[in-house]
């Protein structure tokens, strides 16, 4: 039986650069300051403890909605989004410090039916600007009842990548590995409005990507009702 390393898959270039990192500078430490050689531990430390990707509970239902990310709803908001599902929606903002999980996850099971990705500024990512001014990666689902689902990936002040694991008519489950933005970021779930039934979390929730449920989508019967 093996043991997968808790550690995200694309953090391979950073953990090599800091363990190199650390070796030089422990070697000068250590000749010079030894006491100072705790310095480069620490941080290799938090470079693997930044990348961890833990396992997650996915919910197994087909009506939720889970959470694209770890972290803090910053904000829940109508909003007409014009650029994918083109019609009323619902805007869940999630904010990830450096001390969560960056991993992102699929919030709904579904086919990958558009990437857009645009370069833009490194704004701080909890300002509302930093949604349509920085570097951003648009990911759209379709799921098998036919519901629209767009999860933004949006780089941080100091975000240097983000990282997208899918490729367009890629089929995908929910809670699946989408990828990651690397340090601190936000990510935003868009749901049409006319499909929710109800949204489950509250403004300042914490929330886990592919665990927590952000809300309920209607069945096919509802929502061919209304």
């Amino acid at each position: 039986m093996t043991m997968k390393l808790p550690v995200a898959k694309y953090a391979g270039a950073e953990i090599a650069l800091m363990m190199i990192i650390t070796v030089i500078t422990g070697y000068v430490f250590l000749k010079t300051f030894p006491f100072l050689i705790i310095l480069p531990l620490l941080i290799l430390g938090f470079t693997f403890y930044f990348f961890r990707d833990p396992e997650r509970k996915i919910p197994e239902d087909s009506e939720s909605i889970v959470s694209a990310a770890d972290g803090k709803i910053i904000e829940i908001m109508d909003v007409n989004e014009e650029s994918f599902l083109k019609e009323p929606a619902v805007k869940i903002t999630v904010f990830l410090s450096v001390f969560n999980v960056h991993i992102n996850r699929a919030p709904y099971a579904g086919r990958v039916v558009m990437i857009d990705y645009r370069k833009g500024k490194f704004l701080v990512a909890h300002r509302p600007e930093a949604s349509d001014q920085n570097e951003r990666n648009s990911v759209g689902f379709i799921g098998a009842s036919g519901v629209k689902v767009l999860v933004k990936q949006i780089a941080g002040i100091i975000a240097p990548r983000i990282v997208c694991d899918v490729a367009v008519n890629q089929d995908i489950q929910k809670g699946q590995r989408i990828g990651m933005i690397k340090f601190g970021s936000r990510t935003e779930i868009f749901i049409p409005k006319n499909r929710i039934e109800k949204i489950s979390v509250l403004m300042g929730d914490k929330v886990k990507g592919g665990e927590t449920i952000l809300g309920l989508l209607k069945n096919e019967s509802k929502t061919k009702e209304n």
